[in-house]
């Protein structure tokens, strides 16, 4: 499998996974210019997607949906939760949704894909894993808290996309309304530069060799600080984070380089 993010951060998300010539994209938060201009730098042809999938129904996750649908007739897998939500905001989605409970799995070929639920602040969010050629991605962000349910899907991962959003302090600190404050640092908001950093540990000790550190926020993180701890975590349980271990932070606004799971 190749995995890529077209777009990781506050202001829009959208991953490029593929293997034998299939191409899925996970979540499609920025327009559908940007990501039809995107794949096409990366060599996809955007008339060869097989499917779209849906995390959860937030703006930064489903910003482009409505146009790439109309334009390209995509199936979407999401949640029961999730595709109600959808239907309310867009119409002429009715015949492309293929809602999937969170904890069940489907093939889509080459993938089997499996969904888990997830700690979020929205309908019915879910994360996805992904299995083909012997090889498995497992894609965890918008996660709010780490729970079973999280820990056991990653299990096994060869790379994982993990959410690194912010520093709690640096919310905090900042000149976010508390309202907002709470509902970042709270069970159903975003996963911080260290609870990001345990949850790929975690992951590492089961023999992950690729963490790609996505959903990083504007205002409250950076690329570089996010990489610091979780580099300062992983040499603390003795994990070389340039020996052991691919680790790097998903660009905010363009294409990241080609990970191979």
């Amino acid at each position: 499998m190749e995995l890529r993010t077209l777009a990781s951060g506050s202001s829009g998300n959208c991953t490029l996974l593929s293997h034998e010539g299939a191409h899925l994209l996970i979540d499609c938060g920025i327009s559908c210019r940007r990501i039809t201009t995107s794949l096409t730098a990366c060599g996809v042809d955007p008339n060869s997607l097989s499917a779209l999938l849906i995390t959860h129904e937030h703006s930064d996750h489903i910003a482009g949906l409505a146009t790439l649908t109309k334009k390209y007739s995509l199936p979407i897998y999401t949640s029961p939760g999730t595709a109600r939500q959808l239907c309310y905001r867009m119409a002429g989605l009715d015949d492309l949704l293929r809602p999937i409970a969170p904890g069940d799995s489907f093939d889509l070929a080459p993938f089997r894909v499996t969904t888990f639920p997830t700690s979020h602040d929205a309908a019915q969010p879910m994360g996805f894993t992904f299995q083909a050629g012997g090889r498995k991605a497992a894609f965890a962000t918008d996660l709010g808290v780490v729970t079973p349910e999280v820990l056991s899907a990653v299990t096994g991962a060869h790379l994982l996309v993990c959410e690194s959003n912010h520093d709690v302090d640096w919310v905090l600190s900042g000149p976010y309304p508390y309202v907002l404050k709470r509902r970042i640092l709270g069970e159903q908001g975003h996963l911080s530069n260290e609870a990001g950093a345990r949850l790929a540990l975690s992951c590492i000790g089961q023999g992950a060799k690729t963490v790609l550190l996505a959903h990083l926020s504007a205002e409250n993180n950076t690329p570089a600080h996010a990489l610091m701890t979780a580099e300062t975590i992983l040499r603390a349980a003795g994990v070389d984070p340039l020996r052991d271990v691919t680790l790097a932070a998903a660009p905010r606004s363009e294409p990241s380089p080609l990970y191979e799971v």
